[in-house]
């Protein structure tokens, strides 16, 4: 499919921008896996231990400003070969006060909680260039899984390179640690044919000085086939124009399926460039910072600003979700 460029992100950038326990008596923990031929197989891209460590020491403070925003923005024409994606049964998985920040068009999170561990800047090369966007550590049983875009892991081709997840982040710093990719891993969809219903990638980490990632900064749930239309919170570190990817930056309200072309949710917001891969929650709680992920930052009609869209979390999405948390 076809998509505009403009000046937000990179190469002269991309554009604009623009996932948990088991349904029923679904108890703390990760999900089983799919049986054999039951769900598509994700697509994945190991990372040797030589490239982690060299990724690790070339993400300096001064690099990580500097990273340009990788993100999309969908052309009328390109948004018409959308295709419809089947539904399936819902699942969730489950992490062992009256909203005050909703609705919200986008700004600042200062209600503190584990969204302020789990999410955090991705940090990568794309052709040569250093590129940013954001993720989320997420419940699993390897303890080191990573939700993130599948155009934040891979585009145009190319798997991305020099992969880091930095949670926390903090205008250069790294309260957390820099955790370095052992595998990237995407949908099926995006990574034959960038199918943007599909848009969702993921990460394992490496350990860190002997641990693991939601040892050191928690994990969030998620849900799969939860449906549309319920109150969402959407979480990233923008770094095109007006913001500069210093911050978490959050909007909220109520979501909607996308009345144009795609089969995902729909949200009013003003993130920009760089908040690509950033979780979507429902469920979530504004006191505790925590919720169920059902979707991320994806993708931008460019004829329909302050609005982000994201992946609906079906079948494809926890089948992704499975292979990442058993690697």
């Amino acid at each position: 499919m076809r998509r505009n460029r403009t000046a937000a992100g990179i190469l002269t950038a991309l554009g604009a921008l623009l996932a948990a326990g088991l349904s029923g008596a679904g108890t703390a923990g990760a999900a089983p896996s799919h049986p054999s031929g039951a769900a598509p197989a994700a697509a994945a891209h190991t990372v040797p231990h030589a490239q982690q460590q060299a990724a690790r020491a070339y993400w300096t403070p001064d690099r990580m400003r500097e990273a340009t925003p990788l993100d999309l923005h969908l052309t009328p024409d390109a948004a018409k070969s959308l295709k419809p994606a089947p539904r399936g049964k819902t699942a969730t998985v489950v992490p062992g006060a009256a909203p005050a920040s909703f609705p919200q068009a986008g700004g600042p999170w200062t209600g503190g909680g584990a969204v302020v561990r789990t999410s955090g800047r991705v940090f990568f090369t794309f052709q040569g260039r250093t590129a940013s966007c954001s993720g989320n550590a997420v419940t699993s049983q390897n303890a080191s899984t990573v939700i993130t875009a599948g155009h934040c892991v891979k585009y145009q081709g190319s798997w991305h390179t020099d992969w880091v997840f930095v949670p926390g982040y903090d205008n250069g710093n790294a309260p957390y640690g820099q955790w370095t990719a052992s595998r990237t891993l995407t949908t099926p969809q995006w990574e034959a044919s960038e199918d943007i219903n599909h848009d969702v990638g993921a990460a394992v980490v490496a350990p860190l000085n002997g641990r693991t990632l939601t040892s050191v900064v928690g994990a969030q749930g998620l849900q799969f086939n939860g449906g549309y239309n319920k109150p969402m919170y959407a979480f990233g570190f923008p770094a095109a124009s007006p913001y500069d990817g210093s911050k978490l930056i959050h909007c909220s309200g109520n979501s909607s399926k996308d009345f144009l072309f795609s089969q995902d949710h729909s949200l009013g917001c003003n993130m920009t460039g760089g908040s690509s891969g950033g979780p979507w929650f429902t469920g979530f709680d504004e006191a505790t910072g925590t919720g169920l992920q059902v979707s991320v930052n994806s993708f931008g009609y460019t004829f329909l600003p302050n609005r982000m869209f994201g992946p609906y979390f079906g079948d494809v999405a926890r089948a992704l979700y499975d292979r990442a948390q058993t690697s």
